[in-house]
């Protein structure tokens, strides 16, 4: 029973959350394949599947929005459950931020049992455009990590049982 854990990141903080999902999973007996989402031509076979994209100007990233195209209207669909990462700051982890237009138009596509949104992260040390941004938002107070690994593995952790329970 192999699961799909796909992702969409510009900066490697969503990589690093999809890694950290798919240890857990692995950690309950699950084999697993992590993916950039841009790589993922076919889900025949997997178990389910989690995708999981950065959210960029309350925006779902391209590469997962292009998956969930890709996906769509499959009459055999193995269960999916999505994440989005991205809020600067500590929203995520105080209630539930709503999943962007975009990851709701995935949700509905793909008949996903599931949504969550993390917090992400935003280094200076980032290099490129990003690492503009990020310095510009870090003088603004915006730059940092507010992932939670904690919340993330718990949420894996429960994927994990339902995933078993068939």
């Amino acid at each position: 029973m192999t699961v799909l854990v796909a992702y969409a990141t510009t900066g490697g903080s969503t990589a690093e959350i999809a890694g950290w999902i798919a240890e857990e999973l692995r950690g309950a007996a699950l084999a697993v394949d992590v993916r950039p989402a841009a790589e993922v031509d076919d889900i025949d076979g997997y178990a389910a599947v989690v995708l999981g994209g950065a959210m960029y100007a309350a925006g779902w990233h391209r590469d997962a929005r292009q998956f969930a195209h890709r996906f769509a209207g499959r009459p055999a669909l193995p269960p999916v459950w999505l994440f989005s990462s991205g809020p600067l700051d500590s929203s995520a982890d105080e209630a539930e931020v709503p999943p962007t237009p975009q990851a709701l138009e995935a949700i509905r596509a793909l008949h996903a049992r599931g949504h969550v949104t993390f917090g992400g992260r935003l280094s200076t040390e980032t290099r490129g455009w990003l690492g503009f941004i990020a310095r510009r938002m870090d003088s603004e107070g915006h730059a940092g990590d507010f992932r939670n690994p904690d919340r993330v593995r718990a949420w894996a952790r429960d994927i994990a049982a339902e995933i078993r329970a068939g």
